[in-house]
């Protein structure tokens, strides 16, 4: 690790914020809520009700739940060292002796993103298939998921990312859209497909929380923006916690209107693209048109965002000497480009040969053990953070949880879905040794790894 990084990272510790402090509570609520619903409910509806039938809302609720128990250990983090690295950060000062558990908890954030990215794609190319009638043309799916990660691949190497505001116009669209949908679904609900509420079993609600979870992703995007946030002290908590509450709210009513106005089988049907066969019974064809509109803007912004962190986190590791130094090349407008084409070709890959399920269950569980050591990482520094014992053990507790109920649901249903998981991390955590092992032999001899 370079000494000029390692400064660095100190004077972030305990350190004011660095730069113009514009982000107030609306902004960081804009940020959260965004993100969170940057592809979540479009990709993800379909699956909870397959796992949890009439009782999908309540999965939602558990997801938001395990959220917020990891939002606490984020938010103690994030506003004691005030740093963009977040969780790769936060590990670095936990274990500043054992590199290899920040280097590979990094690694698998960034895997966790290409799974994001894959979902992403993948959600985009089943609502851009439908709305242009190509549901029964082969590979039409699958092209269009490459083509979409392709064409803002092109948009981040141009250095072209100045998209806020247009992203901004999308977020709002999707929340707007989503928001009336479910107000004019009330109204349609017939109460009666609730019966019997626990078709599946109690134990689904909480599978369907755990593979949903990747839904709730996108609040760790509020600790990033620490450093340009006003009052961070009074504004993350409530920006982090209010996002999750605000997309808890619109995921928990949207579930509740599709499983009041369809059955599960014809949810089951259009998993892939469950949110517009929910909008056909409510508001008609129109209805149908604007979800996939929708969920087309969700997605590419989502896309767009994601892509741009994802490669620039790994620069930011190929800079610490944690990831391989062809990462850590810019072009001429000063994007990681190796970086984000190495990402943007695994996501395609994984888009194309990944399902749905295998896809969010693998994303899912990525996030949920990211959290889980970012949650030890908080208990270590507990006396720096000044977090409550009890409350990071529980959050841990939980989540450990969840993730025994994901995994054993992965080995009944998804076995293919949890091969791949564990296949990855081993992966994952074999090559990082071994590049280290490289790193550390070169630097030896005296030549640049």
């Amino acid at each position: 690790m370079n000494a000029q990084s390692a400064t660095a990272r100190a004077r972030s510790a305990h350190a004011p914020p660095r730069g113009p402090e514009e982000l107030g509570l609306k902004e960081l609520l804009a940020i959260g809520v965004g993100g969170m619903i940057g592809g979540g409910i479009f990709s993800v509806l379909g699956i909870a009700v397959d796992i949890s039938g009439h009782a999908a809302p309540l999965a939602f609720l558990v997801g938001s739940v395990i959220a917020m128990v990891a939002g606490y250990s984020y938010v103690r983090l994030a506003l004691t060292y005030r740093s963009d690295g977040a969780s790769f950060t936060y590990l670095e000062r936990a274990f500043p002796q054992t590199l290899a558990v920040a280097g590979i908890a990094g690694w698998t954030v960034v895997v966790g993103y290409i799974g994001t990215l894959a979902l992403y794609a993948f959600t985009f190319g089943a609502y851009a298939s439908h709305l242009f009638g190509l549901g029964d043309v082969p590979l039409a799916r699958e092209a269009l998921a490459v083509g979409v990660l392709a064409f803002f691949l092109f948009i981040n190497m141009a250095g072209a990312a100045k998209m806020g505001k247009a992203e901004d116009v999308a977020v709002y669209v999707k929340i707007v859209l989503l928001a009336l949908l479910a107000a004019v679904g009330f109204f349609t609900v017939d109460a009666r497909r609730f019966q019997p509420l626990l078709d599946r079993g109690f134990d689904a609600i909480l599978l369907g929380g755990a593979v949903i979870f990747v839904a709730y992703e996108g609040f760790q995007l509020i600790t990033n923006a620490v450093c340009e946030t006003r009052d961070p002290e009074r504004n993350i908590p409530r920006g982090l916690y209010g996002s999750i509450v605000i997309t808890s709210l619109i995921y928990v009513s949207i579930a509740f209107v599709a499983i009041g106005n369809l059955d599960v089988k014809t949810l089951h049907q259009a998993a892939e693209y469950a949110l517009a066969a929910v909008a056909r019974p409510v508001v008609g064809e129109w209805g149908v048109v604007l979800v996939d509109v929708a969920a087309m803007l969700a997605t590419s912004s989502a896309i767009n965002a994601t892509l741009f962190g994802a490669s620039h986190l790994t620069y930011e590791m190929a800079h610490d000497n944690l990831a391989p130094q062809a990462f850590s090349f810019r072009n001429r407008t000063g994007v990681p480009v190796s970086a984000a084409v190495a990402i943007a070709a695994l996501a395609a890959l994984l888009s194309v040969l990944g399902g749905l399920e295998l896809i969010a269950s693998f994303s899912s569980m990525t996030f949920l053990l990211v959290s889980i050591m970012v949650c030890v990482a908080n208990l270590k520094l507990r006396k720096e953070t000044h977090s409550a014992t009890l409350s990071v053990m529980a959050g841990i507790g939980l989540m450990l949880a969840t993730v025994v109920l994901l995994g054993f649901y992965m080995w009944q249903h998804e076995r293919a879905a949890l091969y791949f998981s564990l296949g990855t991390y081993a992966t994952v955590a074999v090559v990082f040794l071994a590049f280290r092992l490289y790193w550390r032999q070169a630097r030896r001899s005296g030549n640049s790894p």
